[in-house]
Order: structure tokens, then sequence, then C-alpha cells
């Protein structure tokens, strides 16, 4: 017998498509100007407001095969382009879309 007889069929994986969601913020204690202005024209138009925050949200689509690749993907592409380790937090939100 030849070696492709012995040859054994590996199940096809195909790739879905996930929505990757990324929110980058300010870590505690660095400076927010736009929050803090935002904040104070809140306060001037009657709300009663503490603190605001401002960030940025990526909604991001690819194809993974897993879910674990997909996070795996999100969390470099935070370390490389979308977030700064220095000031930056990230939160990631993985949704399958099939």
């Amino acid at each position: 017998m030849t070696a492709k007889a012995f040859k054994f069929a590996h199940p096809q994986v195909y790739p879905m498509k996930y929505r990757l969601r990324v929110e980058v913020i300010l870590k505690p204690g660095h400076s927010d100007p736009e929050g803090e202005t935002t904040a104070q024209l809140l306060r001037e138009l009657g709300y009663k407001v503490e603190t605001v925050n401002v960030g940025k949200v990526y909604v991001i689509f690819v194809q993974a095969t897993t879910r674990t690749e997909a996070k795996k993907k999100a969390e470099e592409m935070c370390k490389r382009l979308l977030a700064n380790p220095t000031k930056d937090d990230y939160l990631i939100t993985i949704e399958e879309k099939g």
C-alpha cells in the first residue's frame, strides 16, 4: 500500500466572522481635558455630574477559527496600535456573527 492509503482525513475548519468591540479609555490618574470640559458643561446645564471620561470605541470585524483566536487578534491589535499601554486601559467584547 502507498502512504496515501494511510492518510487520515482532517476535518475542514471554516473561519467564523467575529465582531470585536474595543473600548479604549485613559487609566486612572491621567489627565482627561476633554472629559473635564464635558463634565463642567453638563454641570452648567444643570446635570449633577461627578466625572466624565472620554474614550474611543473601535468596532472591528475579523475572521477567525475560534473565539480564542479572535480574542488573541484583538489583544494583538490593542498592543500594537489601538491602545498605549502606558496611559490606556482597554476592554474587548467579542460577538460571533456567523
